[in-house]
């Protein structure tokens, strides 16, 4: 996915208890504003590790970072931007909902109108409406919805043949958004193979979709061959701007649809088990 955290933020993140076992008191021990905020995001960081991509299973952190921001409110305003960043960023690129990461901006802007950073803020906006066409575009793709056909007809995959769903029609299909930076889709990766190699002959197809940056095809090249993924990967190095993750509205990774044998969606986002469980059931139709 996306990376919201700010890595200055946990380079400074120190263990609290230290201060105490320099005898400093309890009140000058309380860990500051941009620990507090580090220690919050690695949670955040494991909690999403671990599965979470909810507004209700992450509601424990937007609390704090709601507390964080009130307790910060009249001090300096990096922090107070950090936090509404972390607060946006997790509205955009985790929950989806880019809607409630412009409010977070706006309520910026309302309490530091003349703020430097407003300008900074304004340009934030900006790029998350344009984002948020493209989520309405994420949101259609819906179970029993047919899932669109590549809009470019020319596309090529890395062995240059034609990148199209149409040769698999009949064939129940994973399409795979993800990137060898990714470690969701690395640490998910092994159960991808193994249900592939498990079902290919009975007809699944995966269609893999890389957001690697430009340059790494060589890298990307030598990984697929490591990890024996025989199936078609597209790749035009665009990173996040990849054409087909701009037309189908990705945001964050591993994000994976899961297509019947008429192309249709029965399947988002399935991860260990249910993803055997799903293409199991939908081979047998």
């Amino acid at each position: 996915m996306k990376s919201f955290l700010v890595p200055v933020l946990l380079a400074v993140a120190l263990p609290f208890d230290a201060a105490h076992a320099a005898g400093v008191p309890a009140l000058l021990a309380r860990p500051s504003a941009e620990q507090q905020l580090a220690a919050l995001a690695k949670e955040v960081q494991a909690k999403l590790a671990a599965g979470a991509h909810t507004e209700a299973e992450l509601a424990g952190e937007f609390d704090r970072l709601d507390v964080l921001f009130a307790e910060n409110k009249g001090g300096p305003e990096g922090i107070v931007a950090d936090i509404l960043t972390m607060k946006a960023q997790l509205y955009l690129d985790v929950i989806e909902e880019p809607e409630k990461a412009i409010a977070v901006f706006q309520k910026f802007k309302a309490d530091f109108p003349t703020s430097p950073l407003a300008k900074d803020v304004d340009t934030a906006i900006k790029e998350v409406e344009q984002q948020a066409e493209t989520t309405k575009v994420a949101r259609s793709l819906k179970p029993g919805v047919v899932f669109p056909a590549f809009a470019d007809k020319t596309l090529k995959d890395l062995d240059g043949q034609p990148f199209s769903l149409d040769r698999f029609r009949g064939k129940v299909v994973l399409v795979d958004f993800w990137a060898t930076w990714c470690g969701p889709c690395i640490e998910e990766l092994p159960n991808v193979i193994a249900t592939y190699k498990k079902h290919h002959t009975e007809g699944f197809e995966i269609v893999g979709v890389s957001l690697d940056r430009e340059g790494d095809k060589d890298k990307l090249t030598a990984f697929l061959k490591k990890n024996e993924m025989p199936w078609p990967q597209f790749y035009d190095g665009k990173y996040w701007e990849s054409v087909l993750a701009v037309q189908y509205g990705v945001h964050s990774i591993p994000a994976a649809y899961l297509l019947d044998r008429d192309g249709k969606i029965i399947g988002k986002a399935l991860r260990g088990e249910a993803l055997e469980k799903a293409v199991v059931a939908a081979l047998k139709k």
